[in-house]
């Protein structure tokens, strides 16, 4: 019989604290300024029933999220957060993010140069600007007055990752219904199995026709890298692959963009600054990264018996670091809370940290540093159309931030204005 003492009984764990943008819209929930001091590393109940380790401080997330040795990733990024997300399936092919070691690097070093390299980025900026420019275009022909998230952030980041990948924009639907089922914490296994199916029979065509006929897109560069090297991919990897960076590389973006923006409307001084000195951009990219990226945390599994933070964690045990709170932790950061879009910092988790750090980070810059310098010269009215609490946030998924971001302005200036 069981005699351990050390075991909680899962009803007496506390639950997951998730954002209550009620309260605080823009950070995550108030409970983690307590739990950084009081219980930095704690056993909590997860939305999906999964019982975890939160980690709050800094260090300590730091500390999980860069050693891979420690703390396996083949739990997958937010399985705490989605019902179909199974921590314990076996890894598919090509499903990378659930991959540690050289299998992980294995495809690391065939995608890391389409969306990261100098030489692509300069090769995309042109593409972004482009894409900015017509999305501002369409909101002076609809306007004034218009949803940030919806018609503006959403087009933007799907045409970017859909021109690195290699797939049209107009087929955009089929990775858009993929991810409202992927980023669902209520969709279950066979639901989601079947919202993927058409995404990948159109990538295994794709993929196919890119092998007969390679193009110069991001899919037909990454048959050539791979055949080249010891281990080519297959067409299953290939498929999952694509599907995974198309999934995951538009709406994580522009929901981050849209929540920097309304933050920056709601201070809108901070939106006036960079109007007035574009040298900061950069700074509040970062700074948006800092407040808005990674709110649902990441999911870990200890591999062996070890220690967070002095606390004892048994191999096998999953692990949720908590981006935001580590994010906010002012034994790092001054005046944490604060959306400074001067901050100088470096470090902050917004992108993930260790050999999982998000690869498409340099990509994601980009699209963020073109939007600010576009919509600061050619929209200098831009300000919230609503009250900061009557901005609606997204439910039941852990892609967290508002889910319309209601914007008007007086005049859209054309696009060979320039600052003037």
């Amino acid at each position: 019989m069981e005699q351990r003492t050390d075991v909680v009984d899962p009803r007496d764990l506390m639950d997951l604290p998730l954002p209550r943008p009620g309260e605080c819209p823009f950070g995550p929930s108030p409970d983690f300024a307590r739990l950084r001091v009081e219980a930095p590393v704690v056993q909590v109940r997860c939305p999906t029933g999964m019982r975890a380790w939160l980690v709050s401080r800094y260090a300590d997330v730091r500390e999980v999220l860069g050693d891979a040795e420690r703390f396996s990733s083949r739990t997958g990024q937010v399985p705490h957060m989605m019902g179909h997300a199974d921590p314990g399936r076996p890894v598919r092919p090509g499903e990378f993010t659930r991959m540690d070691g050289a299998e992980y690097q294995r495809f690391r070093r065939h995608i890391g140069p389409e969306v990261g390299t100098p030489k692509r980025l300069a090769e995309l900026r042109p593409r972004v600007e482009a894409i900015v420019d017509e999305r501002i275009d369409a909101l002076a022909a609809g306007g004034p007055g218009a949803d940030f998230y919806g018609d503006f952030t959403v087009p933007v980041t799907t045409a970017a990752i859909s021109g690195v990948v290699g797939v049209p924009y107009a087929d955009r639907h089929l990775f858009h219904h993929a991810a409202a089922a992927v980023f669902s914490d209520v969709t279950s296994e066979p639901e989601m199995a079947a919202a993927m199916r058409p995404l990948h029979t159109y990538l295994y065509q794709l993929v196919r026709s890119r092998r007969e006929d390679p193009q110069d897109d991001g899919v037909s560069r990454i048959i050539a890298r791979s055949e080249a090297a010891n281990e080519p991919f297959t067409e299953a990897e290939l498929v999952s692959m694509c599907a995974v960076m198309l999934v995951a590389g538009f709406d994580t973006t522009a929901t981050a963009l849209a929540h920097g923006m309304f933050a920056l409307l709601a201070y809108r001084e901070q939106y006036e600054r960079l109007r007035t000195d574009p040298s900061l951009i950069p700074s509040a990219v970062e700074e948006i990264v800092r407040c808005f990226g990674g709110a649902a945390g990441i999911a870990r599994q200890v591999t062996r018996d070890t220690e967070i933070g002095g606390t004892p964690v048994r191999a096998g045990d999953y692990v949720v670091v908590a981006i935001q709170a580590a994010d906010r932790d002012p034994a790092e950061f001054e005046d944490p809370d604060r959306i400074d879009v001067g901050r100088r910092m470096s470090g902050h988790l917004g992108f993930g940290y260790g050999t999982h750090q998000c690869f498409g980070q340099q990509t994601a810059r980009l699209e963020l540093s073109v939007v600010l310098e576009k919509l600061t010269r050619r929209i200098p009215s831009l300000r919230l159309a609503s009250a900061v609490e009557e901005v609606p946030f997204k439910k039941n998924t852990p892609v967290i931030g508002p889910a319309a971001v209601p914007v008007t302005w007086d005049k859209v200036l054309p696009r060979e204005r320039g600052r003037g």
